[in-house]
This record gives structure tokens, C-alpha cells and sequence, in this order.
């Protein structure tokens, strides 16, 4: 029979496992579900070891809490914010194109209308307008029917590596960084 000390050796093997599985994920969708199973073998560890009082504390606020508040940023920060400029519609199949797109980054769309956003100046490499009215991030612009512009050099890479950027590009989009067009 195997008492709750024989069942420590074999449980506690699984923190730095599932510690480096948590920070090699990809994805921040399993980087969270990841996050709860490690707070829960921690939380039986303790457990195991007689610290009832640290198990709870730590099923309460290490996992339940910083699970929850990760859930929170991820669904709000997790997005891709494209304004339109005047003018431009955004087709639905190049909306279906580039939702597929920013999805392989776990990324979502939100489009900013030209008449949500009229007040904000166009972007140049001098004065890029970052913001929205509501004060949130803009991360890109469609200048035209197929021209997308993307405000960080960074995320135009990230973005660049993707599948995605192949299909957008073969069918015709071009993709610039900042004000200047590229990879056309």
C-alpha cells in the first residue's frame, strides 16, 4: 500500500515537469491551463506534506486568482486592432483572410471604422497615431482594399513569419511597415 509520503516522490517530479512544459507552450491558451495544473500539484504537494493551511493559500490565491486575473488580460490584450481609413472597406473575405491570419499568432480582430476613429490623424514615420479615441492601441491600418499597414517593426515580423502573410500577399495584399509599403 503506498502512504501519502510514497505518493510525494512521484508527484513532486511533476513540478519542474510541468514547469517546463508551461514555459516552452506556444500558445497562451495552454500556457493557462498549464498554469492551473501546476498550482494544483503544487496545492497536493503541500498537502502531502501536512501544510494544509499553504495548500489552501495556495489553491485559493496562487492558482484560483492568478488563473482567473490571466484569463481576464489574456481575452482583453489578445487583440489586433486595424483601423480603416477613410474610405476603405474591409471585403469579408479579406476580413475571413486576415482573422485566419492573426489567429495563427492567437490573435483576434477588432476593426476601427473610419467614422469611430475621424478625429485621429493619418500615421506618418514622424507622428504614427497609436491610439484610438477610446485610448487603446492601434496596431495597424488598411490604407487601401489590399493594403495593410502594421505600427510595430516587431509584430510586422512576427506577423511576416506566418503562413498567413503568404496567403494575404497571393492574393494580392501588400504589407508595409509603419508608412512604406513592402513585400508586395
Amino acid at each position: 500500500m503506498i502512504t501519502g509520503l510514497g505518493l510525494l516522490v512521484p508527484i513532486t517530479a511533476l513540478l519542474p515537469l510541468t514547469a517546463i512544459l508551461l514555459v516552452n507552450q506556444r500558445s497562451p491558451y495552454q500556457t493557462l491551463v498549464l498554469r492551473g495544473v501546476l498550482g494544483a500539484i503544487a496545492t497536493l504537494v503541500y498537502a502531502l506534506l501536512g501544510a494544509a493551511d499553504v495548500a489552501l493559500t495556495e489553491a485559493l490565491v496562487g492558482t484560483l486568482l492568478s488563473t482567473t486575473l490571466y484569463a481576464i488580460a489574456l481575452r482583453s490584450s489578445m487583440v489586433f486592432r486595424l483601423e480603416l481609413k477613410a474610405g476603405v472597406e474591409l471585403a469579408p473575405e479579406r476580413r475571413e483572410l486576415l482573422e485566419r491570419w492573426l489567429q495563427q499568432a492567437f490573435l483576434r480582430l477588432e476593426v476601427i471604422s473610419p467614422a469611430k476613429n475621424a478625429q485621429a490623424a493619418s500615421p506618418t514615420k514622424e507622428k504614427p497615431v497609436l491610439t484610438d479615441p477610446a485610448g487603446l492601441p492601434v496596431h495597424g491600418w488598411l490604407l487601401s482594399a489590399d493594403q495593410l499597414s502594421i505600427a510595430s517593426p516587431w509584430l510586422s515580423n512576427q506577423l511576416q513569419g506566418l503562413a498567413g502573410a503568404q496567403l494575404w500577399q497571393r492574393a494580392g495584399g501588400l504589407i508595409a511597415t509603419g508608412a512604406g509599403v513592402a513585400n508586395g
